[in-house]
């Protein structure tokens, strides 16, 4: 099947080519990556696309030559996705990381403490996720290398500070976004994308729930947002909220927890093998070795099959907290 590329995709081709920092090439990339169609024929050119993005985003990270704050908004991606916060000046963003994590980012009443992308690990359950403290989002400063974060995380975490007025905060982070081809919403059928935007899956957190006038502040935000994206309210001060928040991030990174195990040996549950959602028992012999994908022969499965210990071909559609044990 041909490409069959746009016009727009040459456009963009052009200006990588042109690109004389690993920065700027990569932008570059991203942008032919979300103008390409998507079909059969352009698997591999998407795959290409792909590698050589991490390829000049490695080279970005190694550079000397850029300056330290430069070096600093290259995030390599770790654990079960990257949730990366979006917010205003003084939303809680950091206040909720520091909560949450092990980083110790600066936690300031005055706008504009934290300076650079400042990554932390959340644990929930037997997984963790990376979650990204990051500048305000009308941080001119931050500019250059804001879109590139935004654009490359799994879920973006929308921080509404509830002591204030959420409609004007929602307004000028969308404004924002917006400005850097950033849609927020799921795939819908039907719904084209213009080129060089990319659609990411936001949740919206009302923050400081524990401030006066939050109860309404947040009754207006579940009313703007309630019914096209979701929405939690937490208060990282007093630790509250912060389960069901963490569990809602799970639930949009749409991935699964699948346990491989070997015939003979006990399921260890403590070290899940993380997948995306939909993916199949072939997929899960792979990620315990690219070559026992090719010596499966079958596997048993405990948890969404039809009773305990059924036998599947490699074909058969995991769901979370499956038991897999494979044969090869």
């Amino acid at each position: 099947m041909p490409a069959n590329l746009p016009p727009q995709y040459f456009e963009a081709e052009k200006v990588y080519r042109q690109a004389k920092t690993p920065e700027e090439k990569v932008e570059a990339l991203e942008t032919m990556l979300a103008i390409m169609p998507k079909h059969k024929g352009t698997d591999k050119l998407r795959a290409d696309l792909r590698r050589r993005i991490a390829k000049f985003s490695e080279e970005a990270q190694r550079r000397t030559s850029v300056s330290r704050k430069g070096s600093a908004y290259n995030i390599r991606k770790e654990g079960a996705g990257q949730v990366v916060l979006v917010g205003l000046p003084n939303a809680g963003k950091s206040q909720l990381v520091s909560t949450l994590t092990d980083a110790f980012p600066a936690v300031a009443d005055y706008p504009y403490a934290t300076k650079v992308p400042l990554p932390g690990m959340i644990r929930f359950e037997n997984i963790q996720i990376q979650l990204l403290d990051m500048p305000p989002i009308t941080d001119r400063e931050a500019k250059p290398w804001f879109s590139h974060l935004l654009r490359n995380a799994d879920v973006l975490l929308i921080v509404v500070n509830l002591g204030e007025d959420p409609l004007i905060q929602l307004e000028d982070m969308f404004a924002e976004l917006e400005g850097m081809k950033i849609k927020l919403g799921g795939e819908e059928v039907g719904d084209e994308l213009a080129p060089g935007i990319v659609r990411k899956r936001p949740l919206v957190v009302g923050s400081k729930s524990d401030l006066d006038g939050s109860d309404e502040h947040y009754r207006m935000l579940s009313a703007r947002c309630g019914g096209e994206f979701p929405v939690v309210a937490i208060s990282a001060k007093e630790g509250t909220g912060l389960e069901e928040m963490n569990r809602a991030i799970y639930k949009m990174l749409n991935i699964i927890r699948v346990y491989t195990k070997s015939p003979g040996k006990k399921t260890d549950f403590d070290e899940p093998v993380v997948l995306k959602r939909g993916s199949t028992v072939e997929d899960a012999a792979q990620s315990v070795h690219k070559d026992f994908r090719n010596r499966l022969r079958y596997a048993q499965i405990w948890g969404s099959g039809k009773y305990d210990g059924q036998r599947v071909k490699r074909e058969h559609i995991l769901e979370d907290g499956d038991v897999v044990e494979l044969h090869a």
